[in-house]
């Protein structure tokens, strides 16, 4: 795998971020649009409203299956990095970091972590100041 950094590390899942976004969303638009058609000419109102919820539906099942997915990738690695940290120091994660910054701390190498972690967890560190912060990048392949 190519290496990971900084300006790298964000993934996009061509078939759901490119291929099912765009041809939901389009859908959605071409469903809107018949709407707006069947309401001037006064017939299929029903039909076109119908098929307009259903896009709706479509698009909430859509961000929901991203979301719960994010969500049980965030478990994982609130876990891994709880237990890496645990590992390294002896000691918990420090009960403040919040998820954001846990996801942002996994990239950093073992030898730079539990000092990225007292630092984000003292100065509030975002997600993004961590990542830019870290010297020794950590690839994680996994997280889509």
């Amino acid at each position: 795998m190519k290496s990971q950094d900084y300006k790298n590390h964000t993934r996009m899942h061509p078939l759901y971020h490119y291929v099912l976004l765009l041809l939901v969303l389009g859908t959605l638009v071409a469903a809107v649009t018949n709407v707006v058609r069947a309401i001037n000419d006064g017939a299929n109102i029903l039909q076109a409203v119908i098929l307009v919820l259903i896009m709706i539906i479509i698009v909430i099942i859509a961000a929901l299956v991203r979301t719960y997915a994010l969500k049980a990738q965030d478990r994982a690695i609130r876990a891994e990095e709880s237990l890496r940290h645990y590992v390294l120091t002896g000691k918990p994660l420090d009960s403040a970091l919040t998820m954001g910054q846990i996801v942002a701390l996994r990239f950093a190498a073992d030898t730079e972590f539990p000092d990225l972690c007292k630092r984000a967890a003292s100065e509030g560190l975002k997600p993004n100041d961590i990542k830019k912060a870290i010297k020794n990048w950590k690839a994680d392949h996994n997280r889509i």
